[in-house]
């Protein structure tokens, strides 16, 4: 039996005994997840702050819906799918924050004015591209963690990212349709 192969073992145990309402065997589960659990929040959030809120999100998630997991021995990979969730949430509520801004911004320009520089040619940009630009070039994230953030294949995000980028150049050079 191999290490990955213990760890779901061990993990089955305590969930099952977690369902059974057993609060050493929940402690346990938080003891051997969390730090997964928070690495890989780590990798979907821009900050360590954020990073432990969506476990803690997670967390709770966990707790209310322990009783419905069919096969303990996935406890990892559920409770995996759960916090890239949670940071779905976090970067939809953030890029609607943006969106507001973003308009307010716009109703207030002046008709006539020039190109509109980076910043806001990526807010001209639709949602779905503007959340993979920023996740893959302001964040860092690597295609296949974009696509685990948005919840999405690798392949929408590379067509993302290339429209994205199309659009920005054709904005850029004054085009405001963004046609290239």
């Amino acid at each position: 039996m191999d290490r990955a192969e213990k760890l779901r073992a061990l993990l089955a145990l305590h969930v099952a005994g977690a369902r059974l309402g057993h609060a050493a065997s929940f402690a346990a589960l938080v003891d051997l997840a969390g730090p997964r659990l928070l690495a890989h929040a780590r990798r979907l959030s821009d900050d360590g702050e954020t990073a432990h809120d969506l476990v803690q999100e997670g967390w709770a998630a966990i707790a209310r819906g322990l009783h419905g997991l069919r096969d303990d021995r996935a406890f990892l990979s559920w409770a995996l799918a759960i916090v890239t969730r949670a940071a779905a949430r976090e970067l939809k509520a953030r890029i609607r924050d943006r969106e507001t801004v973003a308009e307010l911004a716009r109703q207030h320009a002046e008709p006539g004015a020039d190109p509109p520089d980076l910043r806001s040619a990526i807010n001209e940009l639709p949602t779905g591209q503007r959340a993979a630009l920023a996740l893959f070039y302001l964040d860092g994230l690597s295609v296949a963690e974009v696509a685990t953030a948005l919840a999405i294949p690798p392949g929408t995000v590379k067509t993302r990212l290339m429209h994205a980028r199309n659009r920005l150049r054709a904005l850029m050079k004054g085009d405001e349709h963004g046609r290239t």
